[in-house]
């Protein structure tokens, strides 16, 4: 079986091209994948993969192993599955739309194949929360703690937020006077926010400086991926989340503008109906993506 277990978390590395997408997909952690393939490269006496900025990236050896093994672990999993009783009903989950594209979905994903079925709505937190407390969501994966005494929330996940901008406007930041008076020292630069009231920079710039920005908004668009790119094409700086900055960091396309000693946290929760949990697929739902989030760590 362990043989199974190694070769099955290959063969998701080498389909997904990350680590990271083959840990969610298999409920492991990151290292666990690693320390995996290791085990499976030393075995095997070479390489599977060239680790890159990219992803993994099959070897020829990593190509020939996946197409010899991957047909028979399909066919085991089809098996499998043939013999044991799937989930059922249907589950109407709101969120972020960068989460659940980078985290929840793929932790979900098991459960579909399965015959889960989900339906899943983009959009703000206040609005996805409304929806949950009119029956028109079963789960709302949220940004903000619900106030509404009929909903039940419980913390998923911490996100931890990068204050970025192109190189072109980190450029013009005084880093003696950023040490200073930091506020002063980013005053000039416009912001790209995701909402008017500026919930993600406002709370970066009253956690980290103690007051609100007083800078120039340029743009507002309630999307992370469209404030990204924004960003990165140079309209303004902004306050995003690590999971999500990162990545773009790497590239050189962005520049963290400010180093907080504490990174500031902000808590996502997972939200039901008080009473909700009473209908298994929800209540299924609710405690695997519980069970996955205990592996992300801070995001």
């Amino acid at each position: 079986m362990q043989d199974l277990d190694l070769l099955a978390t290959f063969l998701e590395v080498h389909r997904s091209g990350s680590l990271t997408a083959a840990a969610e997909r298999r409920g492991l952690t990151q290292p666990a994948v690693s320390g995996q393939l290791a085990r499976l490269e030393r075995r095997l006496g070479e390489p599977l993969f060239t680790r890159t900025s990219r992803g993994a990236v099959p070897t020829a050896r990593g190509n020939d192993l996946a197409r010899r093994v991957g047909p028979h672990l399909d066919q085991l999993r089809s098996a499998l599955a043939a013999d044991t009783a799937g989930p059922s009903g249907t589950v109407r989950l709101g969120g972020p739309a960068e989460i659940l594209a980078a985290r929840v979905l793929p932790a979900l994903a098991p459960l579909a194949a399965r015959g889960l079925r989900l339906r899943v709505v983009h959009g703000l937190a206040q609005d996805l929360l409304t929806a949950l407390t009119e029956r028109r969501l079963d789960l709302v994966v949220s940004a903000i703690r619900p106030t509404d005494r009929t909903v039940a929330a419980t913390p998923l996940v911490d996100e931890e937020f990068l204050l970025v901008g192109p190189p072109a406007l980190a450029a013009t930041v005084d880093p003696v006077q950023l040490a200073a008076e930091p506020v002063k020292a980013l005053a000039h630069l416009p912001l790209v926010a995701y909402a008017e009231d500026l919930p993600i920079v406002r709370r970066y710039w009253r956690s980290e400086f103690g007051r609100r920005p007083p800078n120039p908004v340029s743009v507002v668009v309630p999307d992370l991926r469209a404030v990204l790119a924004v960003v990165v094409a140079g309209a303004g700086v902004s306050v995003l989340p690590r999971y999500y900055a990162d990545p773009v960091v790497a590239t050189g396309a962005l520049d963290v503008l400010h180093e907080a000693q504490v990174p500031p946290l902000n808590t996502i929760y997972l939200a039901v109906r008080s009473g909700g949990l009473a209908d298994p697929a929800t209540a299924l739902v609710h405690e695997h993506l519980l069970a996955r989030a205990r592996t992300w760590g801070t995001l």
